[in-house]
């Protein structure tokens, strides 16, 4: 059996969150963590600085089947014990070295955590290049006139720089939630007492040894081992699904503004359609919704409350959630940019849909200068409303709409 392509998750196919997060990809981390845990402990000499470095050499040249791996692993319900398995057999000489003190949960916490800091630095490096166009088009199209809709219709006049600015604020804020993550590694040992490292050492050694080990695996280190105790893979899901629902925004509206009969924006995609040659469907739009919807619900396994210090299948259960939540907001961030770089848009068309329902754009406006008779009176007849033009200009009819613009920029231009 092939492994998943992404045939049924067309936005994270062929992206960076893809190689991010793949079976070689996870099982690398797994072996880099299974080295970092050599090297601080050699560092402690808790374990022989020469098996250390054996581990290392191998662990960074070994060649395993994640698929192999899988299947062997329902005999323990984790890969890890496998994986251990076949690293002593590559180092003979320093078996006994290898996972020395630690549990399975200790390794695959600790890469999931490694991954996610390796989808997450791609997914803000995406999100600032939105950022960078978002910031542009709103400057460009500040004082672009267009029909703001509510509930689906036209309510009063706005301006697509507007829109784009909003845009570009949920964006910021789900940026500054990414970065402020401090993804912790994992080294508690059978229980989350440190125990094995204790043994040979001394309880302050084992503490010390948690902190060389994150330094040595490139994460942050935690206060104490949090195997039962899961929010940082909670909070990391809930900053995945904010950031897919920032990402889904534009897409959604672009979807709606592209519309035949609204024609305000278009995609740069060819968007074709298997049925009808004349259509081009916001298919970058789509692809970015399609992952704004399923982030949410991954999100919602993630952390779930497990039993003492070792859920018994409340962890397992967030694998798969967790990189599918990865991959689907590192490919909507990806797919976006690639959105936003190429939009199209189109202020005339903008102006005359504001202009279609003859000033009633503007009841708003009038109601503040009529009297209520006058108002009804004026919405009442049909066609275009008369004897009321210095109030039924749209541009004149902005609000602050201008000047939130230029607050949002400076807000996204004071940002590091």
């Amino acid at each position: 059996m092939g492994s998943d392509g992404g045939l049924l998750a067309p936005v994270w196919a062929g992206t960076r969150a893809e190689a991010i997060t793949s079976d070689a990809a996870w099982l690398r981390a797994m072996l880099e963590a299974e080295a970092a845990l050599a090297r601080a402990q050699a560092r402690l000499d808790l374990i022989p600085a020469e098996a250390a470095a054996a581990i290392d050499r191998t662990a960074a040249t070994l060649v395993l089947d994640p698929a192999d791996l899988a299947r062997r692993a329902r005999q323990s319900a984790n890969p890890v014990v496998p994986l251990v398995a076949d690293l002593r057999r590559a180092v003979p000489g320093a078996a006994s070295s290898v996972h020395r003190g630690a549990t399975s949960q200790d390794i695959l916490d600790s890469a999931a955590m490694l991954v996610a800091t390796r989808a997450i630095r791609g997914i803000v490096g995406d999100l600032s290049a939105i950022m960078r166009d978002l910031c542009e088009l709103a400057e460009r199209h500040r004082d672009t006139v267009m029909a703001a809709r509510t509930l689906g219709q036209q309510a009063v006049p706005t301006t697509f720089g507007l829109k784009a600015a909003g845009w570009l604020a949920g964006l910021m804020r789900a940026r500054a939630r990414l970065r402020e993550l401090r993804l912790p590694a994992q080294l508690g040992g059978a229980a989350g007492t440190l125990a094995a490292f204790a043994e040979r050492a001394d309880g302050g050694t084992a503490l010390l040894l948690a902190e060389v080990f994150a330094e040595e695996i490139g994460l942050a280190a935690p206060p104490m081992p949090w195997h039962a105790e899961r929010s940082p893979v909670t909070e990391l899901g809930a900053a995945l699904a904010a950031t897919a629902r920032a990402l889904g925004k534009p897409a959604t509206d672009i979807v709606l503004m592209a519309q035949t009969e609204v024609g305000e924006v278009a995609e740069s995609s060819a968007g074709s359609s298997s049925a009808m040659p004349q259509k081009r469907n916001p298919a970058l739009s789509v692809l970015v919704r399609s992952a704004a919807f399923q982030v949410p619900a991954y999100a919602q396994v993630l952390g779930q409350v497990g039993e003492h210090e070792r859920a018994a299948g409340a962890w397992q259960a967030e694998w798969l959630p967790l990189r599918e939540a990865l991959r689907l907001t590192g490919g909507a961030a990806e797919t976006a940019a690639e959105l936003v770089a190429g939009l199209r848009v189109f202020p005339d068309r903008m102006r005359a849909n504001a202009e279609l329902t003859g000033g009633r754009l503007l009841a708003e406006r009038l109601a503040a200068h009529l009297d209520r008779k006058a108002l009804e009176e004026a919405l009442s007849a049909d066609g275009p409303l008369e004897g009321h033009a210095e109030l039924l200009d749209p541009a004149a009819y902005l609000g602050a709409a201008p000047e939130l613009v230029d607050r949002i920029l400076a807000t996204y231009r004071e940002q590091p």
